[in-house]
């Protein structure tokens, strides 16, 4: 790789079934120059209609815009992924052509493994920013509408998708049912693996976990501090703990908690959580704020 591929910045997108992230990123230094986070609720409906709304459009388009004003970035330019929504909806490729003449930016699905991959990706550079054991883990990344696990040990992944999220589960009109298909699904993919996972750590990312590791430390949206959350480690009792007093608020309380867009969706994400807790048989995961927009840009920075 050439010097000059670090000399520049690269911004990646993130448009989830839920959330939208922009970074930008110093490919030097491998850190963060401006972020920008907001909640979109693509998969909003999806479950019902088959299709991303109107409204759902125009809240993704809104963010863009906004998020080019905080970020300062050109959309032309910008490394843009999306996953589980645009990759079930009947609409998909209007809803991107339409956010594409509306925005410039060009957006790309990707498959559930390349978002696993890249995601692996981003957790293996948090594991050696933090020097913590990087070559023994077990790691999810709780989506909107897909759930990702990855098993990695001595260089090799083994990676799987679920078409199960926090928004798609929260609006299915039998989700104890299908908490218990997924329950089964993890189970089988771990035998299947052959892999085994007893001592490997257990790491989480994505809304759900971050959201629960910032509410531990005495942080809500507004003061929410991704550098306090990197590396928190959170047990299932405190997953359960937290759940049930939020479960006691009011429902202003619990915006102001975990952000407009999100109340909603939290005690499914929670109850996911808890899923993976069960059928990984952890008693603690660590997490991490990196993702899928950061693994796009790391990727991004090693393929210029």
């Amino acid at each position: 790789m050439s010097n000059k591929n670090f000399n520049k910045s690269i911004t990646s997108i993130d448009l989830g079934s839920n959330s939208f992230r922009v970074l930008k990123f110093d490919c030097k230094k491998r850190q963060s120059l401006a972020e920008f986070d907001t909640t979109v609720g693509t998969a909003d409906g999806l479950s019902q209609t088959g299709k991303i709304s109107d409204e759902a459009l125009q809240r993704i388009i809104n963010a863009i815009k906004k998020s080019i004003e905080v970020v300062d970035y050109n959309p032309k330019e910008a490394v843009a992924v999306t996953t589980q929504a645009l990759r079930i909806a009947n609409n998909s490729q209007e809803i991107l052509e339409k956010i594409k003449s509306e925005t410039g930016i060009d957006f790309k699905i990707i498959d559930g493994k390349t978002e696993g991959e890249l995601s692996l990706l981003s957790i293996q550079n948090a594991l050696q920013r933090e020097k913590l054991r990087d070559d023994d883990f077990v790691l999810i990344d709780i989506g909107g509408g897909s759930t990702e696990l990855i098993i990695y040990q001595n260089g090799k992944s083994h990676i799987k998708s679920f078409s199960f999220g926090i928004v798609t589960l929260s609006q299915s009109l039998k989700q104890e049912k299908d908490l218990q298909i997924f329950e089964n699904e993890i189970l089988d993919f771990i035998e299947n693996s052959k892999y085994d996972i007893s001592k490997s750590i257990f790491i989480s990312t994505a809304g759900t976990p971050t959201i629960i590791a910032a509410l531990k430390h005495g942080l809500d949206d507004a003061n929410y501090d991704k550098h306090i959350v990197n590396g928190t480690i959170l047990t299932a009792n405190e997953v359960s703990s937290i759940q049930n007093n939020l479960q006691t608020i009011s429902k202003d309380e619990l915006i102001r908690k975990v952000g407009t867009g999100r109340e909603d969706f939290i005690n499914t994400g929670m109850n996911i959580y808890k899923l993976f807790f069960k059928t990984l048989k952890k008693e603690s995961s660590i997490v991490f704020d990196d993702g899928l927009r950061e693994g796009v840009a790391l990727n991004a920075s090693m393929n210029r």
